[in-house]
């Protein structure tokens, strides 16, 4: 009866409440800081261009509904780089504010690369919660004279329950010789589902307990706000800590090839383009997109060539309970051992070559770096369309000349979901480890009888001696 309650008084309140929010909207923001964005542009044509009479109802115009002005970030290039680069026109400033912090960032993953998989582990945390901490502060920003109750406190407590929540299962998954060890561990792993699904639920109540009648409207476009994030931000992360742990390739490799596109599109558009691209992003030219296409593909080819070679990034990483530290020692699987290739007819003619020296990886790579280039730049439109509805450049300034670390991680994320499911789909068979993991699990009777079973099998097989023998 108090939900229908509830219902009711948001029903009753959503007409007030939107008058209120069209009477608040900025509308405007500044034409140079949002890319010369037009409200026109967006609703009257399609994103590659004019799509007419398409969804059109006669008779019937569409309500416009204004989104309050979110304030725009400031500049935060340091003073010393603006003062060197002062004689220089806008366009070749923001080149070498770019140019130099485009450096300085990769010197500073590779130094993370050589840091091993604990930094890995500690970056990409760190950076999804920057990424959240973004995209929940425009959320505020937009609604923040309405005062609502309680928003960005629940906001950060449903991020620490869906980090628990999948970060346990990442514990329950490859640390379970070290679970096995700790009684209380042991007991939150049994419990683990259970126990973040009453911690999730304590903050649904506490949304629902937080409603207000006249800004109920308002408070679950928040409550949906803040999940859309949950999903698009650590939902993702929790795919790339899973790529990590199929061995640091899958994640080193993926991400340099969007960061290797991003690069080469910017210089083949910076130099070579002419013909826009796509409206939603008026700087993005076909020239970038092509040479960013090509320059990638060969990128991955050697790239991954100079990887494959190192059995500290090819292998699995895995908890070693005996020296409480992560080990990345095996076998290597076949995709990383060089094998010989026979060259079609045409290519033998021409490079005179018969027969070449690949690893599998390198063939791989070019089907990651052909969505990395093709597909993933949508990963970037999507962020620009989102800025765009509020009249944003950036998400925030953190990055001179660049902006917030969600402008650089909008591909990453869509990249890391089609690693996963290709790892899952082509590459990943079964896990010899996790299996004993819930061998050891089970108890001592339990693994007799698996044992028994196991042991007739090998012996049905011919891998045993029969009975007796």
């Amino acid at each position: 009866m108090d939900c229908l309650v509830i219902f009711s008084n948001c029903t009753l309140a959503s007409n007030e409440e939107m008058t209120e929010l069209r009477k608040r909207g900025g509308g405007g923001g500044d034409p140079e800081s949002t890319e010369n964005i037009s409200d026109k542009e967006v609703d009257g044509e399609g994103l590659f261009g004019a799509m007419e009479g398409d969804g059109e109802v006669e008779g019937e115009e569409e309500p416009k509904v204004e989104i309050p002005e979110v304030p725009q970030t400031a500049d935060s290039t340091p003073e010393c780089l603006n003062k060197a680069l002062e004689g220089l026109s806008s366009r070749w400033k923001n080149w070498w504010i770019r140019g130099i912090l485009s450096l300085t960032m990769i010197s500073g993953w590779f130094l993370v690369i050589y840091l091993g998989p604990i930094m890995l582990l500690v970056v990409v945390m760190s950076i999804q919660i920057k990424c959240f901490q973004e995209i929940i502060t425009i959320g505020y920003r937009v609604y923040h004279s309405y005062e609502l109750k309680w928003f960005r406190t629940l906001s950060w407590y449903f991020l620490i329950c869906v980090n628990y929540f999948f970060y346990g299962e990442t514990v329950a998954d490859y640390f379970g010789a070290f679970v096995q060890r700790e009684e209380p561990l042991q007991f939150l792993v049994r419990y683990h589902r259970f126990i973040s699904f009453a911690v999730y639920l304590a903050g649904f109540c506490m949304f629902v307990l937080s409603l207000v009648k006249k800004h109920c409207r308002l408070q679950f476009y928040m409550f949906a706000w803040t999940h859309v994030t949950l999903l698009i931000v650590v939902a993702q992360s929790h795919l790339v800590i899973q790529n990590l742990f199929e061995g640091m390739i899958w994640l080193i490799v993926p991400a340099s090839l969007v960061i290797c596109n991003d690069i080469m599109a910017y210089v083949f558009g910076f130099f070579f383009g002419k013909t826009p691209l796509i409206k939603l992003s008026p700087k993005k030219t076909w020239e970038g997109f092509i040479g960013g296409f090509f320059s990638t593909v060969v990128f991955a080819f050697l790239f991954s060539y100079l990887f494959a070679q190192y059995q500290c990034f090819v292998c699995p990483v895995a908890y070693d309970s005996e020296t409480n530290r992560f080990a990345v020692e095996c076998e290597p699987s076949e995709i990383f051992v060089l094998q010989e290739y026979t060259l079609p007819s045409l290519v033998q003619s021409t490079l005179r070559l018969k027969t070449v020296k690949l690893y599998p990886f390198q063939i791989h790579s070019i089907a990651l770096s052909t969505f990395g280039s093709l597909i993933g730049p949508f990963g970037g439109f999507f962020a620009s369309g989102f800025k765009r509805a509020f009249k944003i450049k950036d998400f925030a300034d953190t990055i001179p000349g660049h902006g917030g670390i969600m402008d650089r991680f909008d591909c990453q994320y869509l990249m890391a979901t089609f690693v996963h499911v290709y790892i899952a789909s082509f590459i990943r068979g079964p896990n010899p480890s996790k299996v004993l993991q819930q061998l050891l699990a089970l108890q001592p009777e339990q693994q007799l009888g698996i044992f028994s079973t196991l042991r007739s099998h090998l012996r049905e097989a011919g891998m045993l001696p029969p009975t007796g023998a």
